[in-house]
């Protein structure tokens, strides 16, 4: 059956400052979630705020991931959008969650599956250009 995705929504907190202050660590972390997650980068951008604290978006071939950074508290709102299988962004999400190494993990998820729900499917057809 065809599945839109999933959607996971995490806040960390007590991370330690120097793993979320500055573009190189955390583009480190991020660069091997999605690596071996299996997940497909189509772009990804990068933006270092100062004194410090980063947002980071990953375009993918699933989806996205995105991560903000407050150093100052510890603190990293994540959210990880994949379409289809499940596993390649639960495994991120693992992945994330080992090398941020939080005290405290929030993660919400929600099952993109509308489409799925709905009691007479609605056949896909072409766009209009």
């Amino acid at each position: 059956m065809f599945k839109m995705g999933i959607h996971l929504i995490v806040d960390l907190l007590g991370v330690k400052p120097e793993r979320i202050s500055r573009v190189k660590p955390v583009k480190d972390i991020l660069e091997k979630a999605v690596r071996e997650s299996g997940l497909n980068t189509i772009t990804a951008s990068f933006h270092q705020f100062e004194p410090y604290g980063v947002s980071a978006v990953y375009l993918l071939r699933e989806s996205h991931l995105s991560v903000h950074t407050w150093p100052e508290y510890g603190y990293v709102a994540l959210d990880i959008f994949a379409c289809g299988d499940e596993e390649s962004a639960l495994k991120a999400y693992e992945i994330l969650i080992e090398e941020f190494k939080p005290e405290v993990v929030e993660r919400k998820v929600l099952k993109r599956d509308l489409y799925e729900r709905v009691k007479e499917p609605i056949t896909p057809r072409a766009c209009p250009l």
